[in-house]
């Protein structure tokens, strides 16, 4: 079926803006709640609101009720899906912006695909918690903080190492789900929920406290500057003798854009040590359709002054 003229610029216009194209690009992968669209755009609840308005109004997504959550997905219009298709097969598929929207979607779209009885004997979960104990984190230790709550097997096995434990999560479901699961599973762990959808990663950790001797970074799915001062401020938070986990997707890490390509790897170890971390083990972990990179620090023996000023401030931050 070809579009009448009017109804092709009415897709035009509603389509022809730069976080209405990203929008259209994640709904067309899945089914998200506003919430979840705001923090992968990393843009406020209204303002994404209002861009999905226009674009239903367009008739190119449609709302999705499911219980009390809605949801937004590609239209069921084959003419209009046909068009959204069609014009993001002009985009170039390693765009950064894109890759990084897909990315931190994914991750929020984890309850959607599965519940939290299912995600708990995951392949990667149950990997991702066997290279933490195999690389140290295991009990006794005093404190744990986990930044995100994408993998259930993952924040058990930080609870049961430590005698607190304390996690960021990445959206407001995510939080009360990890509260459901470790109710249901026996376990303690203090969960905060993010401030808001734009809050940023120095925010969250700002509320954790300070001195763990255990930090895992549970898919920041941050690329760039953005992971450079996620980790400098998780290091600030570390006691001397402490060490960081991160867990993070091999695409996030990429940098086919940029003027030097890096291979991942190298990346993630140049920004470990950037942050003042010495990485100690390093390796790629690949289960359930995922290729993902794992790595565990400690801090390094001479930091810059600039890390360890950076450091004395964000540690006096506010405890709840």
């Amino acid at each position: 079926m070809v579009a009448s003229h009017p109804l092709l610029l009415k897709w035009l216009r509603a389509a022809g803006e730069p976080s209405r194209l990203r929008l259209l690009a994640l709904c067309t992968e899945a089914a998200f709640s506003v919430s979840d669209l705001a923090h992968a755009l990393t843009q406020s609840e209204p303002r994404v609101s209002r861009h999905l308005r226009i674009l239903c109004e367009a008739g190119l997504i449609e709302r999705l009720r499911q219980g009390q959550w809605v949801h937004y997905r590609l239209t069921g219009s084959a003419p209009a899906a046909s068009f959204v298709r069609g014009l993001l097969a002009q985009l170039e598929r390693r765009d950064p912006v894109l890759l990084a929207d897909m990315s931190a979607a994914r991750a929020l779209a984890v309850p959607e695909r599965q519940d939290l009885a299912h995600a708990a004997h995951s392949r990667l979960g149950r990997a991702l918690a066997g290279f933490a104990a195999a690389s140290g984190l295991t009990a006794p230790l005093g404190s744990v903080l986990v930044v995100g709550v994408h993998h259930p097997q993952l924040l058990e096995a930080c609870a049961a190492a430590a005698r607190q434990c304390t996690a960021i999560a990445h959206s407001r479901r995510a939080a009360q789900a990890a509260v459901a699961f470790s109710q249901r599973r026996g376990f303690t762990c203090r969960v905060l929920k993010p401030v808001s959808a734009t809050a940023s990663g120095a925010e969250g950790l700002a509320r954790a406290g300070a001195a763990f001797d255990a930090v895992v970074l549970d898919h920041p799915a941050t690329g760039g500057d953005a992971l450079a001062r996620l980790l400098a401020e998780a290091r600030a938070l570390m006691a001397p003798a402490g060490r960081l986990w991160i867990f993070e997707r091999y695409e996030s890490l990429e940098s086919a854009h940029e003027r030097v390509v890096e291979h991942p790897l190298a990346r993630l170890r140049r920004l470990l040590g950037a942050a003042g971390l010495q990485c100690q083990r390093l390796g790629p972990i690949e289960a359930d359709g995922e290729h993902v990179l794992a790595a565990v620090s400690r801090i390094a023996a001479a930091l810059p002054a600039e890390l360890v000023s950076s450091g004395a401030t964000l540690a006096a931050g506010p405890r709840t």
